[in-house]
């Protein structure tokens, strides 16, 4: 069936009226399943004849392997195979994805005798039971001819390159607008500092976990994936075989933050094992070895120059970074686009340089550029209101604007001066006194009030979506999209429930197969700006279909009835949507398996989501611990399609938030290359004990430029924000300021002077 296409880019004006029942939040459709465990996930797929897998890994940071010693492994009662190396025809690397690959990064381990970084699989086992695999991947023992290894920005022998030079294409050039440096040096107020941001890893709650199966000449893989598009085009590549013989089903995510955006490169082996058995094989990577099997944030350092009158109005900026990448890969890093937006600062230049280490491919971890842009920026503004004598908030206000610097366009929409306000307002803010130490608890405490904004690219792809009009009168949809925790499935099945006026229990929810329709990324904060708009064209496909009027209620067990007594048992429609500015080209890359997101920059707009965070923060003088007491977020997402799991999005943001700021860090190797803390013991989340209460509240106003539905992420910009809030609340608590996350009890103890104050 051919798809219509649907240019979301004009407002449909009828969605925008007052409607009771938009208003109204329905539970999340996959609860149930979720609390029961009736929820299925690709690890829980256990067929007829099942083999399991596990990996031996590097125990060096660089090198070569010399010798492989297997016999061991091969003499555990049960191993069925050990493999130590692919051959050509069996086994391709899958390519990088900023080359046109699939992969999440350049390098496919066990295809040669290099060792890359730490942790870099040299064999894979097969067993017919996990403990199997796992005793005889264990006794795989290797002899490596060892290089020096650097896992730090400053090691010696790590390579820094002009990331603009080394990829020269227009989305990785440095930002310039007017002339920041001589802005800067004319400014009677200004800033200069460094700001410091540790590697960090997803470790979201499922593992990697992968099940291969082939059918004929035909593969079908249960793979927790964001992304099984690239999966299926990215596997299909590597085995030599055709797209449409491979089908990847990702039906539930338990997590990924960027982790699982990309081709994982276990995958193509776990296939080609699959198919030398003849039998379906699993393999769920340890929690260990995910850390260096997979994506992380990689670390990165920050400039940053302010330019202020005396006014504390922002004159001009400068921002210059350095981010960690891969040997094999240039993992690019953008940064100064939302530095450069935030304020209406006419004078901005943004310079980024990448630094190669031992390590594998960084890549995408929420916000991946954005939490560490900002708190630098955050912290910097916050020493302006301090030095100008001005209220934070009042400062903010002050320079917030309604253009895009960088293009000169008007934004989509823009309400952080309203997320700003309304905060306060929630967050009682009239009553902090500014005088660092000036406040305290009742137990002696200190009590510190911080504020930060946060802005967020809004982005979105093209997405195919099929309704099917089924005997019942229920409605079955397939959208392009993943469902990872955030709240996708219950966003669409409200969307057609309020539509048609049906019940949300009558809507079924497809994503993640790439057996229904074409499967696009799921990342960036785009996947419901993505899917919903294709959708809502399928609405209109469906209503058309019926014969049903443009708007209201639609009886569809009536309609149901009347196509079965016409001899029809249902009724399918499908409808393409493209962001604005995109052509029949980007629907091409979405059947290719290939992302093709738009934003921020749209023709004749740019538009981003917008938050603020208020909190506060306690701490103990005698301990220095500190305790994040309360948040207040204020989001402005556009409409806000599914009102519970949105809420849920921007309370995990925040925690997310108090982890980056206080708590998590993984600890790099330079001896031996890895991460030393690469379990949950070691590497430390925020608990329970460490959240408090965390208040949201959402402008909720429609932005009518960017889709239909006026729908905006919000699933990033949650965590934009939270960790300079923070930063600047301990501030506000101590008189000390921090540029280095994530700030620990030590730091808060230290003196400027190295010694260590128990009291302020």
């Amino acid at each position: 069936m051919s798809a219509p296409t649907h240019r979301d880019s004009a407002p449909d004006a009828r969605l925008h009226a007052p409607d009771a029942r938009a208003a109204t939040p329905i539970p999340r459709v996959d609860a149930y399943e979720k609390v029961t465990g009736a929820a299925r996930y690709s690890a829980d797929r256990t067929p007829p004849g099942l083999a399991h897998a596990m990996l031996a890994v590097a125990t060096v940071g660089r090198g070569r392997v010399t010798h492989v010693e297997t016999a061991a492994a091969r003499a555990v009662a049960g191993v069925l195979l050990v493999l130590t190396r692919f051959e050509e025809h069996e086994l391709r690397p899958a390519g990088y994805r900023l080359s046109g690959g699939y992969g999440f990064q350049t390098l496919q381990p066990l295809l040669d005798d290099r060792i890359a970084y730490r942790g870099q699989p040299i064999a894979l086992v097969v067993a017919e039971t996990l403990v199997a695999a796992t005793e005889a991947a264990a006794l795989v023992e290797a002899r490596y001819a060892a290089e020096p290894v650097a896992v730090t920005l400053d090691a010696p022998g790590a390579e820094t390159v002009g990331q603009a030079a080394a990829l020269p294409q227009p989305m990785f050039a440095d930002t310039a607008v007017g002339d920041a440096d001589a802005a800067f040096a004319r400014s009677p107020v200004r800033f200069d500092g460094e700001f410091g941001i540790s590697a960090q890893h997803q470790v979201p709650m499922e593992l990697l976990g992968t099940v291969a199966e082939w059918r004929g000449d035909d593969l079908v893989v249960h793979e927790c994936t964001q992304n099984s598009g690239a999966v299926q085009h990215g596997l299909a590549r590597q085995l030599g075989i055709d797209p449409a013989r491979v089908r990847v089903v990702s039906p539930q995510v338990g997590g990924g933050f960027g982790q699982k955006t990309w081709l994982q490169s276990h995958v193509g082996p776990l296939a080609v094992a699959a198919r030398r058995l003849g039998r379906p094989v699993k393999l769920v990577v340890p929690r260990t070895q995910t850390f260096h099997g997979s994506t992380f944030r990689p670390a990165s350092r920050h400039r940053i120059r302010l330019g202020a009158d005396r006014s504390g109005r922002l004159t001009a900026a400068v921002h210059e970074t350095r981010q960690q990448t891969s040997r094999h890969d240039l993992f690019a890093s953008d940064f100064t686009s939302v530095t450069a937006r935030m304020y209406g600062i006419a004078d901005f230049r943004g310079h980024q340089r990448l630094t190669r280490t031992d390590v594998q491919t960084p890549g995408f971890m929420r916000a991946p550029f954005e939490h560490a842009a900002v708190f630098a920026l955050e912290s910097a503004v916050d020493e302006i209101a301090c030095a100008t004598g001005r209220d934070p908030v009042a400062l903010r206000l002050a320079n917030d604007t309604g253009t895009d610097p960088v293009t000169g366009r008007p934004f989509s929409s823009r309400h952080l001066a309203a997320c700003l306000r309304r905060g306060a307002e929630r967050f009682g803010w009239a009553a902090r006194t500014p005088r660092p130490g000036s406040m305290r608890a009742a137990d002696g405490a200190l009590v510190g009030w911080g504020v930060a904004a946060g802005a967020y690219r809004a982005s979105a792809g093209p997405a195919v979506a099929r309704l099917r009009l089924a005997a019942d009168g229920g409605i079955a949809v397939e959208a392009s999209g993943h469902e990872m925790g955030q709240g996708l499935r219950t966003a669409v099945a409200r969307t057609v429930a309020l539509d048609l006026g049906i019940a949300a229990e009558s809507v079924r929810v497809g994503v993640g197969d790439t057996g229904g329709v074409p499967q696009h990324l799921t990342a960036g904060s785009w996947g419901t700006a993505t899917a919903l708009p294709a959708v809502h064209a399928a609405l209109r496909e469906l209503r058309v279909r019926l014969g049903a009027p443009d708007e209201g209620p639609v009886d569809t067990v009536a309609a149901a009835a009347e196509l079965a007594a016409a001899g029809r048992p249902e009724a399918v429609v499908e409808a393409l949507s493209l962001p604005p500015g995109q052509s029949a080209q980007a629907a091409d890359r979405l059947r290719a398996g290939l992302p093709t997101p738009a934003g921020p920059e749209y023709p004749g707009f740019s538009a981003f989501s917008f938050i603020a965070h208020f909190v506060e923060v306690r701490v103990e003088p005698a301990i220095g611990r500190v305790r994040v007491e309360r948040v207040v977020s204020v989001v402005d997402c556009g409409r806000v399609a599914s009102p519970v799991t949105a809420a849920g999005q921007i309370r995990g943001g925040v925690v997310w938030g108090i982890g980056a700021a206080l708590r998590e860090r993984s600890e790099p190797d330079p001896r031996f290359g890895g991460f030393l803390n690469a379990d949950l013991a070691e590497y430390v989340v925020p608990v329970n004990a460490d959240v408090r209460r965390i208040d949201v509240d959402f402008i909720d106003a429609p932005d009518p430029l960017v889709n239909a539905l006026g729908v905006k992420g919000c699933g990033e910009v949650a965590l934009v924000g939270v960790a300079p809030a923070i930063a600047n609340a301990i501030h506000h608590a101590t008189g000390r300021r921090h540029r280095s996350l994530p700030i620990r009890v030590e730091d808060v103890l230290a003196r400027e002077d190295g010694m260590i104050a128990n009291s302020w």
